[in-house]
């Protein structure tokens, strides 16, 4: 009894936060993803003109990829986009101002979700310091110990571009090198560090200025939140019976009986003409000012009348046509 009314407390406490534990589940992936990356894959070319792109394409490609992921994984997205050429659009829009207030709340919304995993990356790859050295190193201005004053300045980028590889660089300008290092990742370091702590204020003061202009107070707003969650469970479970049932019409018209029955007296052989009718691709079809067919058997069992011929289960196999 214990140990139920305890997985019970867990259960309640955990309810209602299923964004704060995927955003934290996305973030710990990608920071083990970022690991297994740097490791795996970015090694720098140290050559002039060549690692600030390679670095800054370390830094920003994988982030921008992220984003557009986050996007394309929030259904929000889909909802907000999907059935905007409808005929139907104009004949459902409210008040403007309100159409414009909630979108742009959908947009902040889906934004914020999307951006768990690219801040992330940046901030992690930041901390670790290695893609900003690369892209960075060779605009630093530093005198070399033991360096020819008289070097040309692309001599001294090319030097420059060179210490990132600690291979290639030249005994004497070791402590150079390492002095360079450690600047280039003190600035990488604090930079992510303040992306972190500008992202953690934002949020913060975003979900207070959000509960400020909320018309519900607290208890009231807990309990709004847990009657979308239910509702949407709810809704999806109606839908997929709904979906289900509605389909298992239209197979049972062309088959002649339905999936998983038991006793199942005769069966229906659909004809070529029929095989052909439901074969195929098929985008959405209108049929009237309010429905559509799904499908082409949906369509086929819409249209068809049922006829065709029959095959008994528990006799010889002798195929009777019924009229």
């Amino acid at each position: 009894a214990g140990r139920a009314h305890n997985c019970l407390k867990w259960l309640t406490f955990l309810k209602g936060k299923e964004v704060v534990i995927a955003n934290a589940i996305i973030a710990i992936l990608t920071i083990g993803g970022q690991q297994l990356f740097s490791f795996f894959t970015f090694s720098c070319p140290c050559h002039v003109g060549q690692n600030l792109i390679y670095g800054l394409a370390f830094l920003g490609v994988p982030a921008l990829i992220l984003l557009v992921v986050g996007y394309a994984l929030n259904n929000q997205t889909w909802r907000l986009v999907t059935g905007k050429s409808s005929p139907f659009q104009d004949e459902t829009k409210p008040n403007r101002l309100l159409q414009c207030k909630l979108i742009c709340f959908v947009l902040c919304s889906i934004t914020g979700r999307a951006l768990v995993a690219p801040v992330t990356w940046l901030a992690v790859t930041l901390i670790n310091g290695s893609y900003y050295v690369c892209a960075m190193s060779e605009y630093v201005s530093v005198h070399y110990y033991g360096a020819n004053p008289n070097v040309t300045d692309s001599e001294r980028q090319r030097i420059l571009a060179e210490f990132p590889c600690s291979q290639l660089v030249p005994p004497e300008l070791t402590r150079a090198r390492d002095e360079v290092i450690l600047l280039l990742r003190y600035q990488s370091q604090v930079a992510g560090w303040l992306l972190i702590a500008v992202v953690v204020i934002t949020v913060f003061l975003s979900y207070c200025l959000a509960s400020c202009f909320s018309p519900l107070s607290f208890l009231h707003f807990r309990y709004w939140s847990s009657y979308v969650h239910n509702e949407q469970e709810l809704f999806d479970e109606a839908t997929d019976q709904h979906s289900r049932l509605y389909a298992m019409q239209h197979v049972r018209k062309f088959f002649g009986f339905v999936p998983g029955s038991e006793n199942v007296k005769e069966i229906r052989i659909p004809s070529l003409r029929e095989w052909q009718a439901i074969s195929g691709l098929a985008f959405l079809k209108r049929v009237d000012e309010e429905h559509y067919d799904y499908s082409l058997l949906h369509d086929w069992a819409l249209k068809e009348t049922v006829n065709g011929k029959y095959l008994k289960m528990d006799e010889d196999p002798v195929i009777r046509t019924q009229p």
